[in-house]
């Protein structure tokens, strides 16, 4: 029987070696924030979750629709900093504008919210504005001016 498995070599023997360090280099070029990716889908999940947590799903069932909505929007700008950075982050000023949101929403959408879904918004909206942040300064250095 003929051996037709491809035995492992260097790849510097390949043809186009050259170009795919290239592209390689220009991939991870832009991930200098990648460690702030998983953060943000974590808070979106815990945005997401935290009325069923703080369990204020009956004294404030509007809150409970805002907080889910809001942490699957913060999950999915995540999942898109992580799949196309170089689309998304220029969206990282829409993460800073939920994060004011976040802050501010308790006494917009609530109905006379406790000192504890204030707080829980509060620390959710400044993390998200933080994280927002340090994602939209990473794309303005990236950014060329011209």
């Amino acid at each position: 029987m003929a051996n037709v498995s491809h035995g492992r070599s260097d790849i510097a023997s390949h043809p186009d070696v050259s170009e795919m360090r290239e592209r390689y280099a220009r991939m991870l070029g832009g991930r200098d924030v990648a460690l702030v990716d998983g953060p943000v889908f974590l808070l979106g999940l815990y945005c997401a979750a935290s009325p069923w947590i703080l369990h204020y799903t009956a004294s404030q069932p509007s809150l409970v629709a805002h907080n889910l909505i809001m942490g699957i929007a913060i999950g999915l700008l995540a999942l898109g900093f992580t799949r196309a950075p170089e689309r998304m982050y220029g969206l990282s000023w829409a993460m800073c504008a939920i994060g004011i949101w976040m802050i501010i929403a308790p006494w917009v959408v609530g109905t006379s919210p406790d000192k504890g879904v204030i707080i829980n918004n509060v620390i959710i909206g400044a993390l998200a504005l933080c994280l927002g942040l340090v994602c939209a300064a990473s794309a303005a250095k990236r950014t060329p001016m011209t």
